[in-house]
């Protein structure tokens, strides 16, 4: 649990392990940033596969006013073919969830940072044969702009993973009138705001904290992997325009380095939270 003066942050991990070669996922991979890491990056690689090892977690945010769940992971019975992780899961995820504060009736709101298929899984369940809001009493939050931009894609036919994500997990939201569409800088209680940071996808939010002097951020998907504090302008595969994901990650590391922030990305495995310190010409990671 992190405390950030008043509010509450729990961390609730669906999967954590290997996942991707680096090579595949960063097209400008260099093996160098290995023996420069060392000292700090900690258990990012798995040695027998040669793969980065990710998290796929959500966080759990109690302000003492509302519990908010940021990002849903991956989900139940969702059909992913090309990502084993992902595909016809049947896992205890909503267990691991009330563990870290959040039973899905006590949730007031569920935030986005944006619409990839491994962020909104548990938006839905299975029920009946139809896909039903996991979080029956939340509204979910999501930037109208990311909504528009998914939902052109969906129109189009887009039969990726994160159209297959936005017909199961986003649409049903929308149908059982539970989704809060909102502008990109959209403060949801004091303390609680989104901030624009696209690149990553055209509506991608970071979601910023501030509590009692303390200040503290959830990142999504803007930091995929400790090994982009030494290389900032890498951008991922997954990154749908990777020069102004790349501006807008150069920019955040910017800003927050050497602020005492307190940084929460959506991949860095445990204990996933920690402050981002400069060190030479680059940036590294100091964790909680």
């Amino acid at each position: 649990m992190i405390g950030l003066g008043k509010f509450r942050i729990g961390r609730a991990v669906e999967y954590e392990g290997p996942f991707v070669q680096p090579e595949d996922f960063f097209p400008d991979w260099d093996p160098a940033v290995l023996e420069e890491t060392r000292d700090w990056i900690g258990p990012v690689m798995d040695p027998p596969s040669g793969q980065m090892i990710l998290s796929f977690h959500a966080f759990v945010l109690r302000t003492g006013r509302h519990t908010i769940v940021v990002d849903t992971c991956l989900g139940n019975d969702k059909e992913r073919p090309v990502r084993p992780v992902g595909h016809q899961r049947k896992g205890d995820f909503l267990a691991v969830l009330a563990a870290a504060g959040a039973r899905p009736e006590e949730v007031d709101f569920v935030m986005c940072t944006h619409l990839h298929w491994d962020h909104v899984g548990w938006n839905t369940r299975l029920a009946d044969g139809r896909w039903v809001p996991t979080f029956p009493n939340a509204r979910y939050v999501i930037a109208r702009r990311e909504y528009e931009h998914m939902d052109a894609l969906h129109a189009r036919g887009d039969k990726s993973m994160h159209g297959l994500a936005f017909a199961d997990s986003v649409q049903p939201i929308v149908r059982a009138e539970r989704a809060l569409l909102v502008a990109d800088d959209y403060e949801l209680e004091d303390g609680v705001w989104l901030e624009p940071c696209p690149g990553h996808t055209p509506g991608n939010v970071v979601i910023n904290l501030r509590s009692e002097g303390a200040r503290g951020v959830f990142p999504g998907d803007v930091l995929h992997s400790p090994f982009q504090l030494a290389r900032p302008r890498w951008s991922s595969r997954a990154c749908e325009d990777p020069a102004l994901s790349s501006a807008s990650r150069c920019r955040f590391v910017e800003q927050h380095a050497d602020s005492g922030n307190v940084v929460m990305p959506a991949h860095f495995c445990a204990p996933s939270a920690g402050r981002i310190m400069r060190r030479d010409k680059s940036f590294r990671f100091v964790w909680l």
